[in-house]
């Protein structure tokens, strides 16, 4: 818990409770005819459980696949039907968006990004990414950043390895996919890797605290009256916004001055005007664009725009690679096995070639399926967003047949569903990558729907084939140069509750893989 003691946390919760109740019975009286889904509580109860928060969600899961939370005025309704997933993101996609109860708690962060956004600005800015990540200029560009980010990573895990040091693994993977998002997106060198500036330190712990303050909103009622008086959580969030929103328009502005520089170079050379300097990154076509719709692209559009690019390519990825180095760790005979594949695959990968010459030769994952089924099966079972809310915007029944109301919010839990043995059969708590393999070693895919990693629908995740990309780079230079163990047995590993699933207390220990004992850099 963040920022409020034990007993006034109890009573608030008492009384809150008896208000939820009344509520309740009040709205039950006036839509006599409705069927909803079974009420296992109130929101409260989740201020108890916060530590286990998606654990707690998924234990309901276990008891319906559909169940309620009541929340002051509205209800909170949590789906892990394949069936009610699909309604929701895909079939009657048009009535569930972010809308503005979940613009309220996650606005001060991601303002009108395109995780937070409906509507037109979500359109938008929908239709220019998806363009931007379709071209192949942009992927060249994104998988060179990629292998240059995983041989800096592989350099500094070869150092810690020689000197027998402890690695905190998470904290290297999100400086690694920091280092490529802030290259690939906004064309800036961060080296959170190498000598790292303060500015991109302070930059980077700040912004994993508002992601854990905002995710406490869904459960703190009485965040309002905190953020009114700037106090507790409130206030720190308060001060944490502005240390990420000086960084990121310190971006901006440094970048508009570049572009600016390089187009009167470019006049210079050419002695005639040249109005549209194309770049590789991403916010430099933003700005080209802004040159024709500056009313629309504005600074606090582009700051919002960063920011829900840095969450997408930082946190999801840097999240899912933590996991799955924890589960190598946890369970050596898989580890093995990739390592093993690798070597199979990847031309004379076994000759003692140097980290830069066995990076280029990295190809697709299409030639790498138990790797491939190594990596879903970490995101069946440790997805980076846990939990989805939507915003029901009329009245609607579900396919499981239970109503939802205008106003409440609808939640699809891929933590929880990855979990459920009615899905996954009686092994569901177990990692087994062959769960994802045909007899003949041919990767199964299943439906998004069921495996929901990367949401599905109009809004599934543009950058899935760059997620799948980054980790298979990672990935395999890691794999190929090293073999991790954990540090004492694993026993305190855990995940921080917020936005993304950050796994919490993984130390490990990395030595080279013996055919390979003398690295070459």
């Amino acid at each position: 818990m963040t920022d409020a003691s034990a007993p006034a946390i109890t009573a608030a919760a008492l009384f809150l409770g008896l208000l939820f109740l009344w509520i309740f019975l009040r709205r039950r009286t006036q839509k006599k005819n409705k069927r909803y889904a079974p009420l296992f509580g109130f929101t409260t109860s989740l201020i108890f459980h916060f530590p286990r928060f998606h654990d707690y969600i998924a234990d309901q899961a276990r008891r319906s696949k559909c169940f309620r939370l009541l929340h002051i005025g509205q209800s909170y309704v949590y789906l892990a039907d394949p069936r009610d997933v699909e309604h929701i993101l895909s079939t009657n996609f048009g009535n569930y968006g972010k809308g503005w109860s979940n613009q309220e708690y996650i606005g001060d962060l991601l303002g009108d990004g395109i995780f937070a956004a409906d509507g037109d600005s979500w359109r938008q800015q929908r239709k220019f990414a998806s363009h931007e990540f379709t071209t192949r200029n942009l992927r060249d560009f994104s998988s060179l950043i990629f292998k240059r980010s995983a041989i800096t990573l592989a350099e500094a895990i070869s150092k810690a390895a020689s000197e027998k040091k402890p690695l905190d693994i998470q904290d290297l993977l999100m400086k690694a996919t920091m280092d490529s998002i802030f290259k690939i997106a906004f064309g800036v060198d961060l080296n959170t890797l190498g000598e790292a500036t303060e500015e991109s330190a302070r930059f980077s712990k700040a912004f994993d605290h508002c992601s854990e303050q905002v995710f406490w909103r869904y459960v703190d009622v009485t965040w309002k009256i905190k953020r009114a008086l700037n106090v507790g959580g409130e206030a720190a969030l308060r001060k944490n916004i502005r240390v990420v929103d000086d960084f990121v328009y310190k971006i901006i502005e440094q970048k508009i001055e570049q572009m600016n520089r390089d187009r009167a170079d470019l006049e210079v050379v050419l002695l005639i005007p040249h109005r549209h300097t194309r770049k590789d990154d991403l916010l430099s076509r933003f700005l080209v664009e802004r040159e024709k719709s500056p009313e629309i692209i504005t600074r606090t559009y582009l700051r919002d725009i960063i920011l829900n690019m840095v969450i997408a390519g930082k946190d999801t990825t840097a999240s899912a690679l933590s996991w799955f180095i924890y589960r190598m760790c946890k369970q050596p005979d898989v580890q093995t096995k990739v390592a093993e594949e690798l070597d199979c695959s990847i031309p004379e990968s076994s000759s003692g070639s140097s980290m830069a010459e066995f990076a280029d030769k990295i190809g697709s994952l299409d030639t790498l399926p138990y790797l491939h089924a190594a990596l879903n099966e970490t995101l069946r079972l440790h997805p980076p967003v846990p939990e989805d809310p939507k915003m029901c915007f009329s009245d609607d029944t579900l396919p499981s047949g239970y109503d939802v109301n205008a106003g409440d919010i609808i939640i699809y839990t891929p933590y929880g569903m990855g979990r459920l043995e009615e899905l996954w059969g009686a092994d569901a708590q177990y990692f087994r990558p062959e769960r994802w393999l045909d007899e003949d070693g041919t990767l199964r895919h299943e439906s998004p729907f069921k495996f929901t990693a990367f949401q599905a629908g109009p809004r599934i995740c543009i950058g899935k084939e760059f997620a799948y990309r980054q980790m298979t780079i990672f990935v395999a230079v890691l794999l190929h140069f090293f073999e991790f163990e954990i540090v004492d047995h694993g026993e305190d590993i855990r995940y921080r509750t917020m936005m993304t699933l950050h796994i919490k207390g993984l130390r490990v220990l990395a030595k080279p893989r013996d055919v390979k004992a003398n690295i070459k850099i």
